[in-house]
């Protein structure tokens, strides 16, 4: 008898088998860790916008709050503040994406603005977050377990604290 080199069919079908079975428990794991890691980004992003909206606020009194993420953000680089364009958030969140989540900032009342109201949605609820999040003047970040979108500073006023 000779002897035999290499792996037979039924060898190398059992690592593939095992391989599939090791993927099928890491994979939905890697996507749940991603959707958290994107749901903290958002909270941290509005909390951002919180700080930018209020620094607006006190730095071009006459304008009051912020209309857009636009304006909160760059213009150049480098970046020279301005009412138009403040300089306060970075380029890729000014934009209105970011991982994951579609945000937004409006401004209102005035002028000078007297509210604004800023929300993080998902993307794809689901496969990029589970949650939506807002918040207005108070900044306090509240979030909308459903991750639908939040339409207006009143439903936002409705929901949650995230820390309660």
């Amino acid at each position: 008898m000779r002897k035999q080199k290499g792996f037979s069919l039924i060898e190398l079908l059992i690592v593939v088998a095992i391989i599939l079975i090791i993927a099928a428990i890491a994979i939905p794991n890697l996507l749940r860790a991603r959707m958290a890691a994107n749901e903290s980004s958002a909270v941290a992003s509005i909390r951002t916008i919180n700080t930018a909206e209020i620094t607006f606020n006190s730095t071009y009194p006459t304008t009051g709050f912020a209309g857009t993420l636009a304006i909160l953000g760059p213009n150049a680089n480098p970046c020279t503040a301005a009412v138009t364009n403040a300089c306060l958030i970075d380029s890729v969140l000014a934009a209105g994406a970011k991982s994951g989540y579609n945000f937004a900032a409006t401004g209102a009342g005035g002028p000078p603005a007297t509210q604004y109201f800023a929300t993080a949605v998902p993307i794809t609820a689901g496969q990029t977050g589970n949650r939506s999040f807002c918040s207005y003047e108070d900044a306090v970040v509240r979030v909308q377990p459903a991750g639908g979108a939040i339409g207006t500073e009143a439903a936002c006023q409705a929901l949650t604290p995230l820390n309660q």
